[in-house]
C-alpha cells in the first residue's frame, strides 16, 4: 500500500522541518535547498532540523541551549537524525543529536530542554537593546542566486555596517551587522526559526573586511530566552577578534519591544579567497 503523500503546511519553514521517525530513537526527513547559503544548507537550518528531532524524543519541550558542532558540509538531501538520551532530570532534559546523509555523519548536537511551566519570570537586564535605524532607513539584503536563505527571509541591514554589499567600496570600521529580520511569509516565530534567524545574517566581518572573506562556521550555540511579541525581530552581530585563522561571533537577537530572544555565539574560520 502506497502511504499518502502528506499535506502541505501553511510555512515553507514548518514544511522543511517535517521529518518521521525512521526507528526507536532516528527520524528521517530532507534537507532542502530553501535555507542556502551559496548552495549549502545553513547552519542555523540544520539546528533547527536536529532539535526539531530531539524536541519529539523530550517530554520536556522547550530548548533552552542548542549547541551544534559541523564537521562535514551539509547537502541538500534526505537525512536521518540519530537522537540518545543523555540525561533526565527533573528541570532539564539534555539530548544529543547525529546528523546523517548518504551514511556520513554531518553534524552533531546537543540540546538542553525545560517544560514550559518551569521557567522563571523574573527578567534582568543590564544591556539595553541594539539601536538600530527603522526599516524604512535600511538596506534589504539581496537574494541572490544560490543564497535562498535570502529568497525566503527579509534582512534588513543598518545602512552604516552595508557598505561592503551595497556596492560602495566602503567598509565599516568595526566588524558589526546590525538590522532586523523576520519571514518573508511572515510565518510567525518559536524557539525554532529562532535558532534560524540567529544565524541568518551574513558574518559580521564582513562589514569591516568585504565580501572576500570565506567563513564556515565551526562551532554554533544558542540560548533560548524567550518568543518574539512582534513579527520583526532586531539584530546585532559582532566579532572582535581574528586569530589563527578563527573568529568568534556574539549576537542578540530582541523583539520591538525590547524583549530579549537569543543570546548566540559561533566560532568560525576566516580566511581570505
Amino acid at each position: 500500500m502506497i502511504s499518502p503523500e502528506p499535506t502541505p503546511l501553511q510555512y515553507c519553514f514548518d514544511n522543511d522541518l517535517r521529518m518521521e521517525p525512521a526507528g526507536e530513537s532516528s527520524f528521517k526527513g530532507i534537507i532542502t535547498n530553501n535555507w542556502s547559503v551559496n548552495g549549502d544548507p545553513n547552519g542555523g537550518y540544520l539546528m533547527a532540523f536536529m532539535t526539531s528531532a530531539m524536541q519529539q524524543m523530550s517530554d520536556k519541550k522547550r530548548p533552552v541551549i542548542v549547541t551544534a558542532n559541523y564537521l562535514v558540509r551539509g547537502e541538500p538531501c534526505p537525512s536521518t537524525v540519530m537522537v540518545e538520551a543523555i540525561s533526565t532530570g527533573k528541570q532539564f532534559n539534555r539530548l544529543q543529536a547525529r546528523l546523517m546523509q548518504n551514511g556520513i555523519e554531518k553534524t552533531r548536537g546537543w540540546g538542553t530542554f525545560t517544560g514550559d511551566d518551569d521557567c522563571a519570570d523574573e527578567n534582568r537586564y543590564e544591556k539595553e537593546p541594539p539601536l538600530v535605524p527603522s526599516r524604512d532607513d535600511c538596506f534589504p539584503f539581496p537574494a541572490l542566486p544560490k543564497y535562498t536563505l535570502f529568497s525566503n527571509m527579509d534582512v534588513l541591514l543598518d545602512p552604516a555596517c552595508a557598505g561592503w554589499i551595497k556596492g560602495e567600496g566602503k567598509l565599516a570600521m568595526i566588524s558589526e551587522h546590525r538590522g532586523w529580520i523576520k519571514f518573508n511569509d511572515n510565518r510567525p516565530s518559536d524557539y525554532l526559526s529562532l535558532l534560524l534567524m540567529a544565524d541568518a545574517f551574513p558574518p559580521p566581518v564582513l562589514a569591516r573586511h568585504g565580501a572576500l572573506s570565506w567563513v564556515p562556521t565551526i562551532e554554533y550555540s544558542v540560548s533560548l530566552r524567550a518568543i518574539s511579541d512582534t513579527p520583526w525581530i532586531k539584530a546585532v552581530f559582532r566579532s572582535h577578534f581574528v586569530t589563527s585563522g578563527i573568529v568568534e561571533e556574539d549576537g542578540e537577537l530582541w523583539d520591538e519591544n525590547g524583549k530579549l530572544l537569543v543570546v548566540s555565539r559561533q566560532i568560525a574560520q576566516f580566511r581570505k579567497k
